[in-house]
């Protein structure tokens, strides 16, 4: 399995994402957690897009959206790619389209079996984790049913260990929510990342990298 999670696209870290997907190719960018954003959908994912053109990669926009109630048709796609790309906006929106397309199942079974590499940001990240309790801190779960006319779903895939808190630090989270829920979590004893928008997890078959920025003293 390889994974590259970070607070913000590739933080201080695009070589090991480079490193870790092979290089410049082929890859998916999925924009789902920006379906609450109606007017603001296409820009979002063309300031995904830029970036990786300019890096040299191919990326090809994988909205879910088009395969809900399709799993074996998203997991076909899915396996066309070397990579995919996952960028952030609600968490809980991006793990409800994940449900309703099957990509969810799809995603665990390429990634166990190395068939692809994993790179997400911001709620991209943090829908690999165990569950998403607190996330709802930083992300309104209402806007599932606003934008899917579904319930939330508090799951995550469960294909890392802990749970992810992004934009630790962060100019775009300049009422320090982020900063609070981590605080919660150590107080609570919640095993979690913490991630300033330089940091990323890198999981590389068994091995587990840790791009961390320490605390300052």
């Amino acid at each position: 399995m390889r994974l590259f999670l970070s607070s913000y696209r590739f933080g201080a870290h695009y070589d090991r994402f480079a490193a870790l997907v092979g290089g410049p190719g082929r890859i998916a960018v999925i924009p789902n957690a920006c379906d609450s954003w109606a007017d603001a959908w296409a820009s979002a994912v063309t300031s995904d897009l830029v970036p990786l053109r300019n890096l040299g990669y191919t990326p090809e926009v994988l909205d879910l959206r088009e395969y809900l109630g399709r799993p074996t048709e998203v997991a076909r796609r899915l396996a066309e790619y070397p990579a995919v790309w996952v960028r952030g906006g609600n968490t809980f929106v991006l793990r409800t389209q994940f449900a309703r397309s099957g990509a969810d199942l799809a995603l665990r079974r390429l990634l166990a079996e190395d068939a692809l590499a994993y790179g997400g940001y911001s709620a991209g990240a943090c829908l690999l984790t165990p569950d998403l309790h607190g996330i709802e801190a930083m992300d309104d779960p209402d806007q599932v049913r606003t934008t899917c006319g579904v319930e939330p779903r508090w799951d995550g895939l469960g294909l890392v260990d802990r749970r992810i808190v992004p934009h630790v630090a962060s100019a775009t989270d300049p009422n320090g929510e982020s900063d609070r829920l981590a605080q919660r979590y150590r107080a609570e004893g919640v095993p979690h990342w913490a991630l300033t928008d330089d940091d990323a997890i890198v999981v590389d078959g068994t091995r587990i990298e840790e791009l961390i920025t320490p605390p300052a003293t």
